[in-house]
């Protein structure tokens, strides 16, 4: 798995920088508030904006990218996150900042979508291995982003976004020299195609999975700093450890219990035991410590939903594959982006408790349903025919030359 061409850690690096976005913004969401006398549902769009123009924007991707090619849409989202980043680091308002930051989620959905795809397509092996691959940038990215975050925030909370629009640029540069030109596909992607996917009862229950599954784990995300109320650099700490236990689960944890247990039984028992922290989150929300470590805890129950969720997206569809992930996280993130506000809505107007226990009851639902659709998606621990791993091997050779 980790015997990839050149294209493939391109891509990949650019992945982690991407991913460092979701979480950088964290430890300094308290910082923010304070400085522009901001509350904290107001703050929390800043999560809300750059999710629901991700998730919308999702369903461009495979036009743009089927049009001119995937390299180039990488390139493109990346040079609209570089200067998304950067003008919310000038900002002198919340607004602007929620504005620029819906900026960097029209990026950031040009380039995840593009670059699981291209991943999957043009690495090395089996799609269970390319997708493990992908999670471990994901949770790379995931994990330090907390840590630059809190570090720069510490100086000032300008600084993340600066940081970002920095790391972007040399992401740009590495993906336009190591990504070779890929041939596009041989027939251009519609509008209509991600709702046609979505007629697919397996891969439309796994969407509703997902987005109710996000509407507890960004509750989590958006809303934990408040009740926390420590510094950046302790909160990008905390949730530092939180990314980490979420790229180890993702990448040695989740492969092991798929193959033991099965993709469903395992995702539907995970997503109860998440369940089970957001509500001792709830209970104990007036404790800093508890709250910490079952942030560090949720973490670990993330990483293995976020693997095997992927993995079931790519298989559970007769679709080409970016038309799939496309739909997928179109409704993931879009219908999920009002989490973040509404737990910040919640938080203000009731307790702090209640915002935990709405994203609680939220996972509950994605577990049930799943576990409501699991007929649909029998076919997802089928082992790959070798000669679709020879396919794919092939492919990453001619994509990646210099392997």
């Amino acid at each position: 798995m980790w015997r990839q061409p050149k294209a493939v850690w391109a891509v990949a690096f650019a992945s982690v920088v991407a991913f460092m976005g979701i979480g950088l913004v964290d430890p300094i969401l308290k910082p923010i508030a304070d400085g522009l006398d901001a509350s904290p549902s107001q703050v929390s769009l800043l999560f809300t904006s750059y999710m629901a123009v991700m998730g919308v924007s999702m369903l461009i991707t495979g036009v743009v990218s089927s049009r001119i090619g995937p390299k180039r849409t990488l390139l493109l989202g990346l040079l609209v996150i570089i200067v998304g980043a950067g003008l919310a680091g000038m900002s002198g308002t919340i607004m602007e900042i929620v504005g620029w930051r819906a900026l960097w989620g029209l990026g950031n959905a040009l380039f995840i979508a593009t670059a699981l795809a291209t991943i999957v397509n043009s690495a090395r092996g089996s799609v269970a291995q390319a997708i493990i691959l992908y999670e471990a940038a994901l949770g790379l990215g995931i994990a330090v982003g907390p840590l630059v975050g809190g570090a720069l925030g510490s100086i000032s909370w300008r600084g993340p976004f600066f940081g970002v629009s920095a790391l972007m640029a040399i992401a740009l540069v590495i993906t336009a020299f190591l990504l070779p030109d890929s041939p596009r596909p041989e027939r251009a992607t519609t509008l209509a195609d991600p709702f046609r996917a979505l007629r697919h009862r397996g891969l439309f229950g796994v969407a509703m999975t997902a987005l109710l599954y996000n509407f507890g784990f960004f509750t989590l995300l958006a809303f934990t700093p408040f009740p926390l109320d420590m510094t950046a650099h302790q909160i990008g700490l905390i949730f530092f450890g939180w990314g980490v236990a979420l790229a180890f689960t993702s990448v040695v944890v989740a492969p092991r219990l798929q193959r033991r247990f099965g993709t469903i039984p395992t995702l539907v028992v995970n997503l109860l035991l998440m369940t089970t922290t957001l509500a001792a989150m709830a209970v104990w929300t007036d404790h800093k410590a508890v709250l910490a470590a079952c942030v560090v805890v949720a973490g670990l129950f993330i990483g293995v939903n976020n693997t095997l969720i992927t993995e079931t997206v790519m298989k559970a569809a007769p679709v080409e594959r970016s038309v799939a992930s496309a739909a997928y996280s179109f409704v993931r993130f879009g219908g999920a982006a009002a989490a973040p506000w509404l737990a910040g809505f919640l938080g203000e107007r009731f307790n702090a408790h209640l915002p935990f226990w709405v994203g609680a009851g939220a996972v509950l639902l994605g577990a049930a349903v799943l576990f409501a659709t699991r007929s649909h998606l029998a076919g997802v621990d089928a082992e790959e025919e070798p000669l679709d791993e020879l396919t794919d091997e092939a492919t990453a050779i001619t994509v990646g030359s210099d392997s």
